[in-house]
Parts: C-alpha cells; sequence; structure tokens
C-alpha cells in the first residue's frame, strides 16, 4: 500500500476516535438542561445558583482557550486532548457524586478545563491531514457528529435519569470518558507520515507565541468573527443546554421526557445542517460569510418565539420550530473555515482557540446573566415564571442582532467560487 493510500485510511481512523470525543464534549455542554429540575431540587439551587453551575463549564473552558492554543501548536493534540480527557473522566465522576453546590462547581470546572482542547486540537490536527479545500467539509461532519452528544443529552439522557437517576447516568458517562480517553491516546497521530501539501505544512518556522496572538489580535476581522461568535453560540446554548428546558417544562408545561423530546428536534437540526453547511457555501452562496450572516439572521428571527410566539404554536409545529433553530445555529460553523482561511498554518491552533474563546464566553456570559433575569423575577428557589424567561431571551437576541450589523462589514476570506 503507497504511502497516500494509507495516509488516507489512517486520517478517516484519527477522524472517527477524535468524533467520539467530541460526542462526549457535547454531551456535557448541553446536558444540564434535562436534568436542571433534579439538580435544583437536589441540591436545593435558586435560578442564579443553577445559572452559575451551568455557565462555569463555559468560563473555565473559554479561559482555557489561551494557554491551550500555543500548547497545541507545540505539543500536539494528541498529547493534549489526552490530558484534558483524563480531567474530564475526573470532572464527570465527580459531578455524579456531589451533594452540595461546592463540589457540583469544582466538578463542572473540571469538565470545563478537560473538554476545552478536544475541538480546537482537532480541527489543528485537520489542518495536517486535510487541505485547505476539505476543512470546511471535514470540520462540519466533526461538529454533526459531535452533535450525536448533543442528541444523547435530550430525550436518551431524560429516559435514562428517569430509569436510573442523574447520578448513575453521569457516572456511565465518566466511564466512557475513560476509555475514550485510551483510544485517543492509542490510535491519534498528529501529523501524516508524508505531509498532504509539503510547500504549506513542512516550510513554516514556529511562530513566537506574543508574535501570533499579536498577528491574530490585531486583525479586525478577528474581532467582528469574534463578537459574532460570542452571541451565536450564547443564543444556542442559552436554550439548547440549559434555559430551552426550563422552558418547555415551566412555561408550556411539558413533561421532562417531552421536553427532552423537543430538544432532540434542535440537536437534529445542527446535525443535518453541519452535515451540509458546506455544500450550501460552495454551491448557493458561493461564500463563508454569506452564508454565515443567512444562518444567523434565520437564528434571529427564530430566538424570537422565546418570547411569546412560541406559546402559541400547537406542538408538532413547535418540534419544526426547534428542528429549524438547529439548521439555523449550524451556519455557525463556518466561523471554522473562515479563520482556517484568515490565519497561517502554524498559528491555526492558537488562531482556533483565540476565536472559540468567545465562543464559549458567548455561552457563559449568556447562561448566567439570563440565569441572573429569571431570578429577580422570582421569590424562592426553584421559582421560574414565564415573563421572566421572556425578558431573560431578550439579551442573546438583541446581541446577536448587534453582531450581525458589526460583522456586515468584515471582508471575505476563503475563495469559494
Amino acid at each position: 500500500m503507497n504511502s497516500s493510500a494509507s495516509n488516507n485510511r489512517k486520517r478517516w481512523t484519527i477522524f472517527a476516535t477524535l468524533a467520539l470525543m467530541y460526542i462526549l464534549v457535547y454531551f456535557y455542554r448541553v446536558s444540564m438542561a434535562v436534568v436542571a429540575g433534579d439538580i435544583t431540587r437536589e441540591l436545593h439551587l435558586t435560578p442564579e445558583q443553577l445559572g452559575s453551575l451551568s455557565g462555569v463549564l463555559f468560563y473555565v473552558y473559554a479561559a482555557a482557550q489561551i494557554p491551550l492554543g500555543p500548547m497545541i501548536d507545540r505539543l500536539g493534540s494528541r498529547l493534549v486532548i489526552s490530558g484534558c480527557g483524563i480531567l474530564t473522566t475526573l470532572g464527570g465522576i465527580l459531578f455524579s457524586q456531589a451533594d452540595t453546590l461546592a463540589v457540583a462547581m469544582i466538578a463542572r470546572v473540571l469538565i470545563g478545563i478537560g473538554t476545552a482542547s478536544v475541538l480546537m486540537a482537532t480541527f489543528t490536527l485537520f489542518s495536517h491531514w486535510f487541505s485547505k479545500q476539505e476543512f470546511g467539509r471535514v470540520s462540519g461532519f466533526m461538529v454533526a457528529l459531535g452533535n450525536l452528544g448533543n442528541l444523547a443529552a435530550t430525550a436518551p439522557l431524560a429516559l435514562a435519569v428517569g430509569a436510573f437517576g442523574w447520578r448513575n447516568s453521569f457516572l456511565v458517562a465518566g466511564v466512557v470518558q475513560a476509555l475514550v480517553t485510551l483510544l485517543v491516546f492509542s490510535k491519534v497521530q498528529d501529523k501524516p507520515d508524508k505531509s498532504i501539501d509539503h510547500e504549506e505544512f513542512e516550510s513554516p518556522a514556529k511562530a513566537g507565541m506574543m508574535a501570533a496572538w499579536g498577528e491574530i489580535f490585531g486583525t479586525r476581522d478577528f474581532w467582528l468573527l469574534g463578537i459574532l461568535a460570542f452571541f451565536w453560540y450564547g443564543n444556542y446554548l442559552a436554550l439548547q443546554a440549559l434555559w430551552g428546558g426550563p422552558y418547555l417544562m415551566e412555561v408550556l408545561r411539558l413533561s421532562r421526557q417531552a421536553a427532552g423530546g423537543m430538544l432532540m428536534f434542535t440537536s437534529f437540526g445542527f446535525i443535518v445542517g453541519s452535515s451540509f453547511i458546506d455544500t450550501v457555501a460552495r454551491r448557493f452562496f458561493r461564500s463563508y460569510k454569506k452564508t454565515l450572516l443567512a444562518g444567523q439572521l434565520a437564528l434571529l428571527l427564530l430566538m424570537t418565539a422565546f418570547l411569546g410566539w412560541a406559546e402559541a404554536v400547537p406542538q408538532p409545529l413547535l418540534a419544526g420550530v426547534f428542528f429549524t433553530i438547529g439548521l439555523a445555529v449550524s451556519s455557525g460553523v463556518m466561523i471554522y473555515p473562515i479563520i482556517r482561511s484568515m490565519f497561517r498554518v502554524n498559528i491555526v491552533g492558537t488562531a482556533l482557540t483565540s476565536l472559540n474563546f468567545y465562543v464559549l464566553m458567548g455561552a457563559a456570559v449568556t447562561q448566567q446573566i439570563m440565569g441572573v433575569i429569571v431570578g429577580s423575577f422570582g421569590d424562592k428557589a426553584g421559582s421560574i415564571s414565564a415573563v421572566g424567561l421572556h425578558t431573560a431571551f431578550i439579551f442573546p437576541i438583541v446581541g446577536l442582532s448587534l453582531s450581525i450589523a458589526l460583522y456586515s462589514r468584515a471582508g471575505e476570506y476563503g475563495q469559494l467560487g
């Protein structure tokens, strides 16, 4: 077998292995929505505390992006992902045993640090195994597969919690995390034996950390993309990772299983959209930027449902709304090929993690601010009102509208036709 065929088979084996790890990352990101009520009752949490518990994972995840970028570029993706996988395992098992808010917070911090490297380290590795032309497609596929974890954290998790309890469900997740971490360490290789593009991958010298950050943060369009990424993911995770569950159960009076099923439609939409978004960008918009803007405008309109009109929509049609939200959210995947085209390959790990800082801060800040707003309308732990949720959703919606207006002034990156 020649080296080209061997590399091709190997890169897809690596892709599949890393997809398993990313599925678990997404599971931990969004699983709080389904178990929010159970954890609130068992740990006696207020809405503000629940928002902080969910958001802390994203704060530490975001903060970890800063040192992780240079670490990935220097140590390699395999070692970084494997080491972080150990922290995720410890955090997942600890969370399943938490009996106080403090212990639960420590567990979520470990999970946040542990999962922080996975997607960006994976994309950095893909920069060496796949060409620029393949990068948009393969990154979309990875996000689509990762959303199987999103899917698992909706209706399947609701069923598991109903049958075995939330603690046993998260304990099993911790054990699976340990096994996948071992698989990554044994199967993943940072670079092919012979690079796909000799000139692109072998010639650049290592970039200094400060010089790399200077180049990245000195680029105006990076800031505009970062602000949009902040509110893109803030809107999505506000719905899917935390406040969508309470909205469906407290305002629409759905059962936990029915709420999990409804959120599952968003996951389906994201999976379908992520699988085809690169094709849409190439064949219809012929632009990553235009694809991103069109999807974000659709997301903006759909998120207004949670200001009140979703309550007037029949449940079967509401499932369609949630599915379409997932499709619109998938347009956000375009931020990664845009960044890949914006910067040199030898600083792509630092560039990706720098952008991901905005993504995860968007999730953390949005969830926590919404928790404060929701809590201001209740007078006791666990009290969540419809008007409080309606008011809370205004924050991510207004932020997204402003960020779309700003990003429309950015330049084009990546030639698609």
